[in-house]
């Protein structure tokens, strides 16, 4: 299927639906798209100054009063952007549901602007990239404005077991909208932060494993990670070419259906997504609030567990799944969960040095040429770069040979083999199931700069509920499912390769019938005080 802009048609049909969004908003910095679109339409609203409304709340949230420090840099030409697409919205009907939307980008997404591009570390601020990446040429192309890019963990969070996720050199400490001494989760910490808190309409995050759907849960919105491929690559800070991949982070499932329908496709710059043409499509069209009926779903046991809030939530949803006509098979087993923890990261070692190597090459401007003088950088700049935490990441990366070495071969055919058809497939062939669903981490964890993050686990073989969908490159989607202590709770849906529409039709039934978003209240801490915005 070919990959076709949306229109103003299907955005009004979305409109026309009772059941959009639970805890739709008229309020532009919580509205959908669909919500905002049709104000602008009607002329109520203009990008202009709904742009201008997101970089003021920006300034009181983020950069003062409760200080997110979700947002690394706004882009200083957004406000003109906005403005020249209004003047084009007077005299031609946009096509796109995204034409005019302020969207914000994970600081490792190339912008071939003023803005710069440095996965958060103070070693890449020498100079711009001199072109967008794939995924941003899609965006501008539909119109929308970027406003800017968002905080991350530094590198995304690939440079030591010890790091506090959402911390970089560049943008400090990222804090939970909902409780501030709470970790927003990572690496795309700001991308989640910044939706949560209605500093942006929807943002770009990126994952590797968990990158997307760890902070997407902690933050309490939607989050796809797409099955690699599906989304260009192409001017993307990497870790792993066999792992890594783009993704919408949204308050809504439809939102995040909106953006995915743009950004995915093929492009000539990223080999992955040779087949992307085929399978991208419009994937609003999967928006169905009667989603869950007869999909029959397998609830993976193994991944639950490690966490009672997590547990009694993930129950509560598939109360509500039956409820609503799914067919839920509990437990279902998925293979080799044990194993696949220690040839991941032996192949995220060898991948990394290899791709960050070759991706630097495209940024001459910088000071850094390779891994092994970033290594060098840090060190020279360790008060700035590793007051908390060290490059231990970097430096067994460092180490590693080529990608031609024996061992880096075998862990790749045994990671993919393990998690994509001896595991994933496995699972759904067995019962003839349409999706996996787990739990995502729980409650979010406080954040500890001094011995990193804490996130509860059950079975120390076993790893989080993004790993097997994250090594196999197939797709996994998580969503609000509830609160604990006032801190949101998700679940995570996965499936086989190209299984976006269908994970895309369970999120949204669930979701019209769970009503589990709410929106933050940038609280102290747990049970606090609610830290009133800057003037």
């Amino acid at each position: 299927m070919s990959r076709r802009p949306l229109s103003l048609a299907v955005v009004a049909s979305l409109l026309l639906s009772p059941l959009l969004f639970a805890g739709e908003s008229t309020d532009p910095a919580f509205a959908s798209i669909a919500t905002l679109q049709q104000q602008m339409q009607s002329g109520s609203l203009t990008s202009h100054a709904l742009a201008q409304q997101f970089l003021e709340r920006i300034r009181r949230i983020d950069q003062s009063g409760p200080s997110l420090h979700a947002v690394i840099e706004t882009n200083p030409d957004a406000l003109e952007l906005a403005r020249k697409l209004d003047q084009k919205r007077t005299h031609e009907k946009p096509s796109s549901a995204l034409y005019g939307i302020p969207l914000l980008l994970k600081d490792n997404i190339d912008t071939g602007d003023r803005m710069h591009t440095t996965a958060g570390s103070l070693a890449l601020v020498d100079a711009p990239a001199a072109h967008d990446a794939g995924l941003v040429e899609r965006l501008r192309a539909q119109g929308a404005v970027i406003l800017g890019k968002t905080n991350l963990s530094e590198w995304a969070n690939f440079r030591s077991n010890h790091a506090s996720s959402g911390w970089s050199g560049r943008g400090g400490q990222t804090h939970s909208p909902y409780a501030l001494d709470r970790n927003p989760c990572g690496s795309s910490a700001g991308s989640g932060a910044a939706v949560a808190a209605g500093l942006v309409t929807a943002a770009i995050g990126t994952e590797t494993d968990g990158s997307i759907i760890c902070p997407a849960a902690a933050n309490g919105i939607v989050g796809i990670k797409p099955t690699l491929g599906l989304v260009s690559r192409s001017g993307i800070v990497p870790i792993s070419h066999s792992q890594d991949t783009a993704g919408p982070m949204a308050r809504n499932v439809a939102d995040a259906a909106a953006v995915l329908s743009v950004i995915a496709g093929s492009d000539p710059r990223d080999d992955a997504t040779a087949e992307a043409d085929r399978h991208a499509t419009d994937y609003t069209r999967f928006l169905d609030p009667e989603g869950l009926r007869g999909k029959r779903i397998g609830v993976v046991r193994e991944l639950a567990g490690a966490e009672p809030n997590a547990d009694r939530i993930l129950d509560q949803s598939i109360a509500l799944m039956k409820a609503q006509g799914a067919i839920v098979i509990d437990p279902v087993e998925l293979p080799h969960l044990k194993e696949l923890g220690d040839v991941e990261l032996t192949v995220l070692l060898y991948e990394f040095k290899h791709d960050l190597n070759a991706y630097l090459a495209t940024r001459p401007g910088l000071q850094v040429k390779s891994l092994a003088e970033l290594i060098g950088y840090n060190r020279r700049e360790a008060e700035r770069e590793m007051p908390w935490f060290g490059q231990e990441l970097f430096e067994q990366a460092q180490a590693k040979g080529p990608l031609s070495e024996v061992a880096y071969t075998q862990a790749l055919d045994k990671a993919k083999r393990l998690s994509g058809p001896e595991g994933i497939d496995a699972a759904l062939q067995s019962q003839q199931l349409d999706a996996l669903l787990a739990p995502s981490w729980g409650p979010t964890f406080v954040t500890d700069p001094i011995l990193g993050d804490h996130v509860v686990s059950g079975d120390p073989t076993v790893g989080g509920p993004s790993q097997p969908a994250a090594m196999a490159g197939y797709p996994s989607l998580t969503l609000p499912a509830g609160f604990a202590h006032g801190l949101p709770v998700g679940i995570v849906l996965f499936g086989a390769k190209w299984s976006e529409p269908t994970l895309i039709a369970i999120a949204y039934g669930f979701e019209q019938h769970a009503r589990a978003w709410r929106a933050p209240g940038f609280l102290d801490t747990v049970g606090g005080s609610p830290v009133p915005a800057g003037r």
